[in-house]
């Protein structure tokens, strides 16, 4: 009984002994052990590795600092410098973004600005009476992206202009917004409220255009063009309030009728009569409409 409990103590007492290693570095060691040879080799290859091991630690710290950087650095980039360089034209911009963007733009620059983008105009303009339409647009655009915010009719007569250049080339809904651009600086600006009006008259948006030829008719009575949409266009709105009216009922009637089939009936077996007095109406049921024709 003594001698087998002195047996298992052996090789617990042998077990406390030995180092616990990982996996990689038992293999090395057994290696080493074997082959007394090439130990100095094998001392060189472990210090190889360990200071492979230091720089791979290095190298996540830098990543990681750099990781810091940016997070810290993203905040305080100049938001104003970034917002144009994603592919983002500056004339299409909100006007209060460029009186931002120009807050600290010293005067000088200012007129200089103003000029270049005076002789873009003139460029356009002239394209414009070739029929160049499409350059005429690019001219247009370039001088609004050059003159500053702060000439606010300048920027108004661009944007009229590069509207009369896109309805050359039947882009209707940017002149749209060309020509609501300019009114928004410039609101007494007659011949874009007369642009827009024509826009909105090509695109049926018929109400819309009534509404910008009585807003020219107040500010000047003389445009005879104003006038006589004025005249022209509330029948023209009639009518095609009274057609959209016909073809919601029909569209109606052809439901009544998929529902009212399964119990063989129809939308004729009913009748709506207005009473003149009141105004109400009343629907009678008939049993058989085509008897009472």
């Amino acid at each position: 009984m003594g001698e087998k409990s002195g047996n298992c103590r052996v090789p617990e007492d042998l077990f406390n002994g030995l180092k616990v290693t990982e996996p990689q570095e038992t293999e090395c060691t057994g290696h080493l052990v074997s082959d007394p040879k090439d130990q100095h080799s094998q001392n060189k290859l472990l210090r190889d590795d360990e200071a492979c091991s230091q720089e791979d630690q290095g190298e996540e710290e830098c990543f990681h600092d750099c990781s810091a950087s940016f997070d810290e650095e993203e905040p305080g980039v100049d938001k104003i410098e970034k917002k144009p360089d994603d592919d983002v034209n500056s004339s299409e911009l909100d006007e209060e973004y460029l009186i931002e963007l120009e807050k600290n733009m010293p005067e000088e620059e200012k007129q200089k600005r103003r000029e270049e983008s005076t002789k873009l105009k003139e460029e356009g303009n002239e394209q414009f009476k070739k029929g160049d339409y499409i350059e005429a647009e690019s001219s247009y655009s370039r001088a609004l992206e050059t003159c500053p915010s702060c000439f606010q009719k300048d920027r108004s007569i661009l944007f009229s202009n590069r509207a009369a250049a896109r309805m050359k080339q039947d882009k209707k809904e940017m002149a749209i917004k060309d020509c609501s651009k300019a009114i928004q600086l410039n609101p007494n600006y007659i011949r874009a409220i007369l642009r827009r009006a024509e826009l909105y008259e090509k695109t049926d948006k018929l109400d819309e255009a009534l509404e910008d030829y009585k807003s020219i008719l107040e500010k000047d009575p003389s445009i005879h063009q104003a006038r006589e949409a004025c005249m022209r266009l509330p029948k023209q709105i009639e009518e095609r309030n009274e057609r959209l009216k016909e073809e919601m009922l029909g569209k109606l009637k052809d439901l009544g009728n998929l529902v009212l089939r399964p119990f063989g009936l129809s939308t004729e077996n009913f009748q709506i009569k207005q009473d003149s007095s009141t105004g109400s109406y009343s629907i009678n049921f008939v049993q058989n409409p085509n008897n009472n024709r």
